[in-house]
């Protein structure tokens, strides 16, 4: 069974939710200006570092440069990012998270956007970042990950 083209139907969300029960994994494509591929592939490498990788692999297809706001296309399993987004790698990093979170609530039917569900994506996104602090070797790593983390902190999330 392949993974559906479009997950907006009832039957296209049950077999994409079967399809990642059982444990499948997108090739994740990067699509846009050279620039653009090139932060998001330095943005992947601290999705490796923290051990993301698979989990954004199952729920994210393709992250796609475009003018406009970034937002995740949930009827495409894709992040529309813009290159201003993507331009401090650890933050675009758990920026991935926090959607292939929304992704992964999506498909399980639950409330993905809102205050709660918001609340929760924002949580996956800190996590990500305290374990990326935590595994990386990398002193600037470490630094733009406190920096972060104390942004979060004083907003109104938590």
């Amino acid at each position: 069974m392949d993974f559906p083209e479009r997950v907006y139907t009832t039957e296209e969300v049950r077999i994409a939710l079967e399809l990642v029960k059982k444990g499948y994994l997108h090739r994740l494509r990067i699509k846009g200006r050279s620039v653009f591929k090139e932060n998001v592939r330095q943005a992947l490498k601290h999705v490796k570092t923290a051990g993301y990788h698979d989990f954004l692999r199952t729920y994210i297809r393709s992250i796609v440069e475009i003018e406009g706001l970034t937002q995740l296309r949930e009827a495409e399993a894709t992040i529309w990012a813009t290159n201003y987004t993507v331009q401090n790698p650890i933050d675009a990093a758990s920026l991935f998270i926090q959607k292939a979170s929304h992704m992964k609530e999506y498909l399980e039917g639950k409330l993905y956007f809102g205050g709660a569900a918001e609340t929760r994506s924002v949580e996956k996104r800190i996590e990500f970042l305290k374990l990326l602090k935590k595994k990386s070797v990398n002193q600037k790593v470490k630094d733009e990950c406190s920096r972060l983390l104390s942004q979060w902190n004083e907003s109104v999330f938590l």
